[in-house]
């Protein structure tokens, strides 16, 4: 067994549907070729450890976890820094491929990995599979990662909820959903439920992001929807507007944050919605307007879902994918698949921008789709300015179009 060829397969970052179907798909491909598959637990960090946990898979526990929320394999953040890599855990085991299941930063970790093995005379190549429930890796054809699809259907279930509530109560909810950079899911939600607002990263495109503006468009849809004697809504604001705030609006509501070891500000340790609910509250205070909110925090409750068709379709695509790539002799890629259900390998490169970097892929705010929905948001314009002063002295204020271009 120990001369036999195995892969071993890691999970970086945080969990999104569709990891058990990956882990399931390529265990039944490789396994079918007579090679071991190994599932190593906490992701990096098991392969900087003297004493990896590592889990032998087989098709019964494969075919068992397909359809799984979740990852049967422990994630980690772990980011190698100084550590000794486990040189023995590749040898012993004899892993030609590393397969690795994450985001860009798992992606480029991976190929470090293999390049120093590689430069040490170890013959193993490593696929990367891309996933992220932000929908913000930059894939070809804008074809989503795995795991968006579930997660926003997930969300749409409570944002239904949380609007017939709204609409039952006659009261406001402010929700807050996940997106370190890019809104997609935010968008993704709130259009899906209907909700009067949305407020993402991506339409402060010619201007500053404050918290003032955030506030004020969301009091901009309560006061349009007063004007149309409808009294409950709920306005969606995306997790990413937090992370493009300069310090100093932050140092104004007093935020500090942690930072995870890729550098990033660990925005699950807040809640996003108690902070902006508390904010306009304190502005419909101000303003004399009497209108009950309540804040929702979207977050964690939608990375273990179940995955629906659409991703179990797709991972097992990317599955299949890995083996195909690795049977092509490639490596050092990202397995992507098109609108045709074809596979092409990627690599860091394809993706990366004039100076190294991957920049995340941001929803398209001129985009006729985004455009229309745009258009079906509740807001104050210029035709309003008169039945707004029953409510505000200053109505322009909270104009959507002048907001977005202050």
């Amino acid at each position: 067994m120990l001369n036999k060829k195995s892969i071993l397969i890691i999970c970086g970052g945080g969990p999104a549907p569709g990891i058990n179907s990956v882990i399931s798909t390529v265990t039944k491909e490789f396994l079918k070729d007579g090679y071991r598959v190994l599932g190593l637990h906490e992701g990096f960090k098991g392969i900087f450890s003297n004493k990896p946990k590592i889990k032998e898979m087989d098709f019964n526990h494969a075919d068992r976890i397909f359809s799984r929320g979740g990852s049967t394999l422990i994630m980690s953040r772990f980011k190698p820094k100084n550590e000794e890599l486990n040189e023995d855990l590749f040898l012993k085991n004899n892993v030609k491929l590393l397969v690795s299941i994450g985001g860009d930063d798992t992606a480029s970790s991976a190929n470090k990995i293999t390049t120093y093995l590689q430069n040490k005379n170890i013959d193993i190549s490593n696929i990367h599979v891309p996933k992220t429930i932000d929908n913000d890796l930059p894939l070809p054809d804008r074809n989503p990662t795995f795991g968006f699809h579930s997660a926003k259907d997930e969300g749409v279930r409570i944002g239904n909820t949380a609007y017939e509530d709204a609409r039952t109560s006659q009261n406001w909810f402010v929700m807050s959903a996940m997106g370190r950079s890019a809104g997609h899911l935010a968008f993704g939600i709130a259009t899906s439920c209907h909700f009067p607002m949305v407020v993402i990263p991506e339409m402060f495109n010619k201007n500053e992001i404050t918290t003032d503006k955030v506030i004020r468009l969301v009091i901009s849809s309560i006061i349009k929807r007063k004007i149309e004697n409808i009294h409950y809504g709920v306005a969606m604001i995306s997790e990413g507007v937090f992370h493009h705030l300069s310090n100093s609006e932050l140092e104004k509501i007093g935020i500090h944050f942690t930072y995870d070891e890729h550098g990033h500000p660990e925005l699950g340790n807040i809640s996003k919605s108690h902070i902006f609910n508390m904010l306009i509250q304190n502005k419909l205070e101000e303003l004399g307007l009497h209108v009950k909110s309540r804040p929702l925090e979207l977050g964690y409750e939608i990375r273990c879902c179940r995955p629906i068709g659409f991703d179990l379709t797709l991972c097992t695509l990317l599955g299949m994918g890995v083996k195909k790539v690795f049977d092509e002799g490639k490596s050092g890629c990202i397995v992507s698949a098109n609108s045709k259900g074809e596979i092409t390998p990627l690599y860091l490169s394809d993706l990366e921008d004039e100076y190294g970097k991957i920049q995340p892929r941001l929803v398209d705010v001129n985009s006729e789709f985004s455009k229309l929905c745009f258009q079906n948001l509740h807001f104050i314009e210029e035709s309003d300015y008169e039945e707004a002063k029953k409510y505000v002295n200053n109505p322009w204020e909270f104009d959507l179009k002048k907001i977005l271009k202050e």
